[in-house]
């Protein structure tokens, strides 16, 4: 896994501009800690920082294929292609020939032999940049779920492009700019595909593929979800699932460095350690390596909410019993959550204060820690939005209701811990000019334009083909994002075995009985897996990414938007309501702030430390 980023200009002379290329390849230091490599050509350059997960010494970037003296293409490539040995072998008997061990230059090999139609042929998580030298033509090119981020902003001779908004800005023509649909993006706990808040810019959509040329640039799809007729039966759908999975882990174990799971000791991660330590078994490796993420005390003062109802803490450790992993408790307290440094870490590597709060840190903190071993770790993230594992998933009037079920649930505070909203401290004024409900009725509707439909879609199974294809292109967008920046801010490379593209389309496609055939949730994970977790952890209800229970984080939190309350200069200032910030922060104030506080205190730093200018 990397950072990349680039600058094409038909009208400069970039052999001229290394200085910038430099600043803006040092933003992408935090993915790429091993190594960093600058390509300069007359109207492309290209910026790497490596992080070195295989082919070690093979593998630098950016890579070039030469032919003869001349290049014939050039890559600053993110990411894993987890087919790269098949795909290397067919082009050897196709006459190609390799000097390294790496997926990089298979990729390039790829797609000289296939064109940009290469593309349909991989199976990863990527994010990369190709400029053909012989036709000055650039393309950008994303994975099909979306899970290695890429983003571009067009200039009059050409574009920039990053795996970071904060490589785009690092060049002295762009200015950091969020107009009034921007800050609405931000807030709401929506994602669109190619919005990406700062004005001017965009991130490439899943499945796409961004073309640059002298006459402009074509954006164009090489993968979309499509409705097909399943007709395998209950027992077949399972074994398939299962035979899916079993690949899916093992090619995703291939690594050179230290690996290792996370664990929660959900449904979710718990399969995909469980069948990562059968896979390490069978090659005669292992144990495998896992971690979780626990708060001081917080299993022994557990309180469940409507989202949590467990602590994670007892079915994570007999997970790591029952599979004989070699697990680690990474045990957090409300000093870490709240320390100023961690904060400011998590909000540059995020680029907006758009986050889940002390979820963020915690992540990464638990990152952090898990990089201090290993390199690599497999998340059982996407499982809830591939198999309809969340609570409102199940919930008629969530399901039914006219924006996404998420909202309809309330999600964005209780995912932050909390019940409040995150704009519950804006100023009601700036609150109307942007008009979320109407922003998000827009997003929502827009949405349901894309999902494929079977003739056979009535009623209820419908609308769950909707609200599948909702989570799949929407909401698993924003866990994905949150993930990717957190790991990458330390240099750990996060696998999502779920979220690999034949599975996704397999399931996607399974009717929703089937999907709840035994009246619960995650009906065909749960079947597929059974056999290799203990009746504790498979019967387990849904419970989502912990948050800390500890009263003195929303004290702490209290006190900080007091403090800034009464800075006069404080840039998110002229933002807030401040009457209901007097009201959230008067002594004995008994009012949920968690959500809104995160918010705007995150919202204060970033306007403060990225000089960003808000045009609404």
């Amino acid at each position: 896994m990397c950072g990349i980023t680039g600058w094409i200009s038909y009208d400069t002379d970039l052999t001229t501009q290394r200085p910038t290329l430099e600043a803006m390849t040092g933003t992408m230091a935090c993915r790429g800690p091993d190594a960093a490599g600058i390509w300069l050509d007359t109207h492309a350059a290209f910026g790497h920082r490596r992080l070195a997960v295989i082919d070690i010494d093979g593998g630098k970037q950016p890579m070039t294929v030469e032919h003869d003296g001349r290049t014939l293409i050039v890559t600053t490539y993110s990411g894993e292609v987890y087919n790269y040995r098949e795909l290397r072998a067919e082009l050897e008997k196709l006459g190609h020939t390799f000097r390294t061990n790496s997926d990089t230059e298979v990729v390039l090999h790829a797609y000289l032999q296939w064109g940009e139609a290469f593309a349909e042929r991989l199976n990863g998580m990527y994010a990369f940049a190709l400029w053909d030298p012989r036709t000055q033509e650039l393309l950008l090119i994303r994975d099909r779920m979306g899970i290695k981020p890429l983003y571009y902003q067009p200039t009059p001779d050409g574009v920039l492009f990053g795996s970071e908004p904060k490589a785009i800005l690092a060049h002295p023509s762009v200015r950091p700019v969020v107009d009034a649909e921007g800050l609405a993006e931000l807030i709401t706990f929506t994602k669109t595909p190619g919005h990406a808040v700062y004005k001017g810019m965009h991130e490439v959509r899943p499945g796409h593929i961004v073309r640059v040329d002298r006459g402009g640039l074509t954006v164009k799809r090489y993968w979309a979800l499509e409705a097909r007729e399943h007709t395998d039966d209950l027992d077949t759908t399972v074994a398939h699932i299962r035979a899916l999975l079993d690949d899916i882990v093992a090619r995703q174990l291939i690594a050179d460095v230290p690996l290792c799971t996370l664990l929660s000791g959900g449904l979710d991660s718990s399969a995909i350690t469980a069948l990562a330590a059968g896979a390490l078994s069978a090659q005669g490796s292992g144990p495998v390596r896992s971690f979780a993420v626990d708060f001081t005390g917080y299993t022994e003062n557990f309180k469940p909410d409507n989202l949590r109802g467990t602590p994670d803490g007892p079915y994570a450790h007999a997970l790591a019993e029952h599979v004989r992993s070699d697990h680690h408790d990474i045990v957090l307290d409300t000093a870490a959550l709240t320390d100023p440094g961690h904060r400011a870490a998590v909000l540059a590597a995020r680029d907006l204060p758009n986050g889940f709060g002390d979820g963020d840190t915690s992540l990464y903190l638990l990152f952090k820690a898990v990089r201090e071993q290993s390199t690599v770790a497999l998340s059982g993230e996407s499982a809830d939005e591939v198999f309809g594992g969340y609570r409102w998933f199940h919930d008629p009037e969530s399901v039914n209701a006219d924006t996404f079920p998420w909202v309809a649930a309330g999600v964005s505070g209780r995912f932050s811990g909390g019940n409040a909203t995150r704009e519950a401290l804006l100023d009601p004024g700036l609150l109307g000019k942007l008009d979320l409900p109407g922003y998000e009725l827009r997003r929502y509707r827009e949405a349901l334009t894309e999902v494929p439909y079977l003739d056979s879609d009535t009623g209820h199974q419908r609308r769950m083909r909707e609200v599948s294809y909702l989570h799949l292109t929407r909401f698993v967008q924003i866990l994905l994002d949150r993930k990717d920046r957190a790991s990458m801010a330390v240099g750990l490379e996060v696998r999502v075995p779920f979220c690999d593209h034949r599975l996704v389309d397999y399931v996607f496609n399974t009717p929703w009985s089937m999907k709840t055939f035994d009246g619960r949730e995650k009906s065909l994970l749960r079947a597929a897996t059974r056999d290799v977790l203990p009746d504790l952890v498979a019967d387990r209800v849904k419970s989502p990414y912990p948050s800390t229970q500890d009263p003195r984080y929303s004290e702490a939190l209290r006190a900080e938007l007091k403090d800034l309350a009464a800075d006069r200069d404080a840039p998110v200032r002229p933002l807030l309501d401040s009457g209901a910030v007097t009201e959230a922060t008067a002594d004995g104030a008994a009012c949920d702030i968690r959500p809104g506080a995160e918010l705007l205190l995150g919202m204060n730093a970033w306007l403060r430390t990225t000089g960003t200018t808000l045009e609404v």
